[in-house]
């Protein structure tokens, strides 16, 4: 059975004021900036086994997927036009390269210069393209 046999169809509002879309988008966007900067200060985090090892456990390069898919999915219930929708992730990949580009104004290294810091990147891009080039 179906939504439409029990008499319930998804209904997407989409009746929004260019005032409310440039709203929402902005706030998406300024949880993508929030998110780059967590993702790419933890990318390099290691953890201690037991036996006293030590290995590399970049636990944000699935939520760095995730959480730019669900940027890019809010976005597109905001707009039809992928290309506005693509905002937050245009916002993100812009936070990206400016933590990737610190180290030429301060010299302080933030972005992991490791296969981590490349993953993430990918992960990132590869989450909030999803939805802009398959839709819904």
């Amino acid at each position: 059975m179906t939504a439409a046999d029990y008499g319930t169809e998804r209904y997407i509002y989409r009746e929004h004021t260019v005032g409310e879309t440039a709203v929402g988008l902005a706030w998406l966007s300024l949880g993508a900036l929030l998110s780059v900067l967590l993702e790419v200060v933890y990318v390099g985090t290691r953890i201690t086994l037991p036996a006293g090892q030590i290995i590399a456990f970049p636990f944000t390069l699935p939520i760095a997927f995730g959480f730019t898919l669900v940027l890019s999915r809010t976005a597109l219930l905001w707009t039809q036009n992928r290309a506005v929708a693509g905002i937050p992730l245009g916002v993100w990949l812009a936070g990206y390269l400016a933590l990737l580009l610190w180290p030429e104004v301060t010299g302080d290294v933030l972005v992991a210069q490791t296969l981590s810091g490349a993953a993430l990147l990918l992960a990132g891009t590869m989450g909030g393209g999803w939805p802009l080039i398959r839709g819904k």
